[in-house]
Parts: structure tokens; sequence; C-alpha cells
């Protein structure tokens, strides 16, 4: 599991980040952008599962970016595949689990020590 943390700082028309503890770094013209190049950064530097990733601002030119790659994620985990023409085939999903249907008895009048009809 790899995590990669990038403070950004805009600057005029560009934005520019570098990582927090490492070598990595990437500007572009917009943040979305930047994201984008970010992840294929880290991506390029550790491949070994899912990607999940947040960006917040913190004052209008300036944000963190934070990249986790692998490590099993949570519910929001999105899947980024390296930039090339044919990716593998998905692996299949696990089967789904079995509902299993709770008998639930009913209570009757006399149980509730009243009548809904007196």
């Amino acid at each position: 599991m790899g995590v990669f943390t990038f403070v950004c700082r805009s600057s005029g028309d560009e934005w520019s980040a570098k990582q927090l503890s490492g070598d990595l770094e990437a500007s572009a013209p917009s943040t979305f952008d930047l994201q984008r190049k970010l992840v294929q950064s880290a991506l390029s530097a550790d491949s070994s599962g899912g990607v999940q990733s947040s960006f917040s601002l913190v004052t209008p030119s300036s944000a963190v970016f934070q990249v986790i790659i692998g490590g099993g994620g949570g519910g929001g985990a999105v899947v980024a595949a390296p930039g090339g023409g044919a990716g593998a085939p998905a692996a299949e999903a696990p089967p789904a689990e079995e509902k299993k249907e709770e008998k639930v008895e009913e209570e009757s009048e006399d149980d509730l020590g009243f009548s809904l009809f007196d």
C-alpha cells in the first residue's frame, strides 16, 4: 500500500504540486488536470492495487491532495488502470450473500393487553 501526499499551490493560471516526502511533482492549468497527473505519477511509483484520492482546498490558492494505492480501500474506492490500450479483464465479483429471511411472529391483540377496536 502506498500513500502519497502532495501540497498544491496556485500561482496565476497554473497549479503546481510537490510530494510532501518524496520527489514526485506536477503542474497543470486546473486542479482537475493536476489531480489526474498526480494519480498517474503515484501509479508509476506504486501500482499495487486500487486507487483512492482526496483533494481538499485549504485556501483559494492552496490545497492538499492525497493518493492511496492498494490497501483494500473502503466503499468509495475507485479503481484506475494504467493508461494503455487493452486492459486485463475485470476480476469476477464475489458471490452475493444469500439473504436469510427472519421469521417475525405477529403479536395478537391479546398480547398487548388492549384491543384496537374497543
